[in-house]
């Protein structure tokens, strides 16, 4: 049975929209742009603000109610209606620490009948926490089992694909990958073999 890694933010949910939308925009009403200019992640320099600002508003996002509050994208709920059983499942994140558990909250939650391992890599780790990747691949390298790599980052799918592992590179503006519709066609393909 193959074995496909999910990442979460904005794979599975729409994390990126969502702080945007109901944490930046209201908080900044002077910004004119729309979600779909945010052509860089992270996009502090298209918000013209320092990196640390816009990772402090997202952290905070993460941790409040309407982070955990958030939807799963519907068409990747249709896809595992429709295709989650023929697969294994695990969700792949890169936050920090202390926002992982949430986030394995939220996705049990949500995709709990199909998902049911959990990994991080976390990112901006505090002094004495054991650090044993750098990025997605170091964890898939290490891990062993991983066939397709569904990720909103090029550069992660690049380097699963330096392991032998097939990427579906997921939507967003930042990434120009297409439609979700065409990238979850692909990805059923691929874990049909095809």
């Amino acid at each position: 049975m193959m074995t496909i890694v999910w990442d979460i933010d904005d794979v599975l949910n729409h994390l990126m929209q969502d702080w945007f939308e109901q944490e930046w925009r209201p908080a900044h009403p002077e910004c004119r742009l729309s979600y779909a200019e945010i052509r860089e992640n992270p996009p502090h320099r298209i918000l013209g603000i320092e990196e640390s600002e816009y990772l402090g508003s997202l952290d905070r996002f993460r941790l409040s109610e309407a982070a955990r509050q958030m939807t799963p994208d519907a068409r990747v709920v249709e896809w595992f209606a429709a295709h989650g059983r023929e697969s294994r499942h695990m969700a792949l994140t890169s936050r920090p620490l202390e926002m992982a558990g949430v986030a394995a909250e939220w996705v049990l939650r949500h995709f709990g009948a199909y998902i049911r391992a959990f990994g991080v890599v976390p990112c901006r780790s505090g002094a004495g926490t054991p650090h044993y990747d750098e990025q997605k691949s170091d964890f898939l390298a290490w891990w062993g089992k991983a066939d397709l790599l569904v990720d909103d980052n090029r550069e992660n799918i690049a380097a699963a694909a330096e392991l032998g592992i097939r990427g579906v590179l997921f939507p967003q503006p930042w990434n120009g990958g297409g439609s979700v519709c065409d990238a979850l066609t692909d990805l059923t393909g691929l874990a049909h073999g095809q």
